[in-house]
């Protein structure tokens, strides 16, 4: 009996001892922030629950935002749930408190505030993000219902939504009407969401509305469904003038299926970005870019067609997340890391 009892506790020994290996120090994280926001574990199983801040429910952030959050959830250890937002400066305030560990960004606005210019200007620098991966560019929509509204110089005299007080759109319309030598004294401004932008436009409250989203914007659709939609177009000379003086700017193009258009609209646009906070693990930004860029056939929404790695990887303004920078790596891009 006694010789059972001794084989018995040798043999439990063993177990104990063999699942010490099977987890110990021999599997360390791999550059992974233990302890901290989505603590790593090891590339591709980090176990990290991240909140991922993005933007208003009738906007591209939060619809393609959703649709992210739930293949990288359901493709890698990593559960990420993506939240309504106010926008580009707001996402890095939330993220900057703590709030969130990933948020959407226009890459303009993010490159304002880790360089503490423009709207964070007076408040200071925001530096305790990095880059995760660019993903498609925004295009700087002007809606109106209004077809004799054909160019921004138009815009003098009418009353034009500008985006949310702070927000990056307002930047962007102000650096278009700049363009037009306009400022918001030549127009009657309001401070509008992108839903209440198109209610407004709808019940002719507003005659134009600036909205910096990708197209189809969720807005606009659901008001070009009962109303023809009209875009303002830019021309060469005033995109030429609009990017010698803010080159993160580029010529683009909303085709005219977005909205039931007679033709392509060109205008100009800035990419959108996903970023994390400094402090989520490195493993656990390895599941988000792999979750995404591993299986971009299997996302549901129509912005998976403008993603690729290239773009992804062309990031320069804020340096890239490590644990970013080691997929890219993995795939062959060197991009520049914290």
């Amino acid at each position: 009996m006694m010789k059972k009892k001794i084989f018995a506790l040798l043999l439990a020994l063993a177990m104990l001892l063999g699942l010490a290996a099977c987890g110990g120090g021999n599997n360390a994280p791999s550059g992974g922030n233990s302890g901290s926001a989505g603590g790593s574990t090891s590339s591709g199983s980090s176990g990290a629950e991240l909140t991922f801040t993005t933007g208003s429910d009738q906007g591209t952030y939060y619809s393609f935002g959703s649709v992210l959050a739930g293949q990288i959830s359901d493709r890698t250890s990593a559960a990420v749930t993506a939240i309504v937002g106010k926008g580009s400066k707001a996402n890095i305030e939330a993220m900057d408190v703590g709030d969130a560990q990933l948020g959407f960004v226009q890459s303009d606005v993010m490159a304002y505030a880790y360089d503490g210019t423009n709207l964070f200007a007076e408040d200071g620098k925001v530096d305790s993000f990095s880059t995760v991966a660019a993903l498609y560019m925004e295009q700087v929509q002007i809606i109106t219902l209004d077809p004799s509204i054909k160019t921004v110089a138009d815009l003098a005299g009418k009353s034009v939504s500008v985006g949310e007080s702070g927000s990056g759109v307002f930047f962007n319309a102000v650096d278009v009407l700049g363009a037009y030598d306009l400022t918001l004294d030549d127009i009657t401004p309001t401070y509008q969401s992108f839903g209440d932008s198109a209610e407004a436009l709808q019940d002719g409250k507003i005659d134009a509305a600036f909205i910096v989203a990708g197209a189809p914007t969720t807005a606009v659709v659901s008001l070009a469904t009962n109303r023809d939609v009209y875009v303002v177009e830019l021309d060469d000379e005033h995109i030429e003038k609009l990017i010698a003086a803010s080159p993160y700017y580029s010529k683009n193009v909303i085709p005219a299926a977005a909205y039931g258009l007679e033709q392509d609209a060109t205008t100009v646009a800035v990419g959108a970005v996903i970023i994390a906070r400094d402090d989520v693990g490195d493993d656990a930004v390895y599941d988000v870019v792999s979750g995404i860029f591993d299986s971009i056939d299997t996302l549901g929404h129509d912005k998976k067609s403008e993603l690729n790695l290239d773009f992804a990887a062309s990031v320069t303004a804020v340096p890239y997340h490590p644990g970013a920078a080691k997929y890219f790596g993995e795939k062959g891009f060197d991009v520049p890391s914290k």
